[in-house]
């Protein structure tokens, strides 16, 4: 059974996102998206300062069996990585809720508001 976090936004790209302060927020992909990529062995980062745009390519995740574009789940600028993914990717499969990829700095705030709530993710991948 997939997991879905309540207390998350998604994206159609399968990213959760998590509002960490005013205007920040962690980004990582989902259970679901972990579950089709299956062992993960690499991560490409997108980098600190970057510009995000919504729905646009800002890195990789790679499995064993395939690659993914991570897409930007809103306009923003990426703030951090988790440098720790660099050595352990495979705490995306084990925790994928808990495991952020990236943080970022929205450029508009409301943005999130367009993101897929817990239900309709969850209708989106039943």
């Amino acid at each position: 059974m997939i997991k879905i976090d309540n207390d998350l936004r998604y994206s159609k790209d399968h990213l959760w996102v998590r509002k960490i302060a005013d205007g920040e927020y962690q980004a990582g992909i989902t259970d679901y998206a972990q579950d089709l990529l299956g062992d993960i062995v690499f991560v490409e980062f997108p980098l600190v300062g970057s510009t995000l745009q919504a729905n646009q390519p800002c890195g990789l995740v790679e499995s064993v069996k395939t690659g993914s574009d991570l897409h930007a789940p809103i306009d923003g600028t990426v703030t951090q990585i988790n440098t720790t993914l660099q050595v352990n990717p495979e705490q995306i499969n084990d925790a994928p809720y808990k495991t952020w990829i990236f943080t970022f700095k929205a450029k508009d705030e409301n943005a999130i508001n367009a993101l897929l709530d817990a239900p309709a993710y969850q209708a989106l991948t039943a």
